[in-house]
């Protein structure tokens, strides 16, 4: 369970202000919320199975001191990267001949591809190698990230500002590389 519940949470803060949640905004104002909702389903369990099949293999074929270091060290960069911030391009929603459904998967997959969410998932499935409880946790993260850009985004926005909201993801990602890495060397 601490496993799934770890992936939810890092997932949860990855994407909150990342380009595929900014993605799933625009989508819902084009197409019904529960198509984009399937689609952003169906994209991310395929995603992250394949990063979790990644990073499981990379956990098990290096050391797994290395593996801790190096995921402190992405942790930090996750809190670098969310400072900095994604912008969605303009023409990620273009419509498709292959309708809502499969238009949001495609796109949303594509988007998903080098992003830090699915860094975040190769990271975490290489330090607990565990398929079912990462693919879970993170596929849950995704979809309580993403469904609170579609159904509640404005609101969200209105009350949090999203600068703040990027802060404090950000800052708690660096706490978890640092003490990560302070654990790791000094522990």
């Amino acid at each position: 369970m601490t496993v799934f519940i770890t992936a939810l949470t890092v997932v949860v803060l990855a994407e909150m202000g990342d380009k595929t949640q900014l993605l799933a905004m625009a989508f819902a104002g084009k197409y019904s919320w529960k198509t984009v909702m399937a689609g952003v389903f169906a994209a991310t369990v395929l995603n992250h199975f394949l990063a979790v099949i990644v990073g499981v293999y990379l956990g098990t074929s290096i050391d797994a001191s290395n593996i801790r270091i190096a995921a402190s060290i992405a942790f930090i960069v996750f809190g670098l990267w969310t400072i900095r911030g994604d912008k969605l391009e303009k023409d990620s929603t273009a419509d498709s001949r292959h309708g809502p459904f499969w238009t949001v998967v495609l796109t949303f997959f594509l988007a998903e591809m080098g992003d830090k969410t699915q860094f975040a998932t190769i990271t975490l499935a290489a330090q607990y190698p565990s398929i079912l409880p990462v693919l879970a946790g993170t596929t849950t993260g995704m979809m309580i990230a993403d469904g609170i850009g579609i159904l509640a985004g404005s609101l969200v926005n209105k009350k949090i500002p999203q600068k703040a909201m990027k802060w404090i993801a950000a800052l708690i990602f660096i706490a978890f590389g640092v003490v990560g890495l302070y654990e790791e060397l000094h522990g």
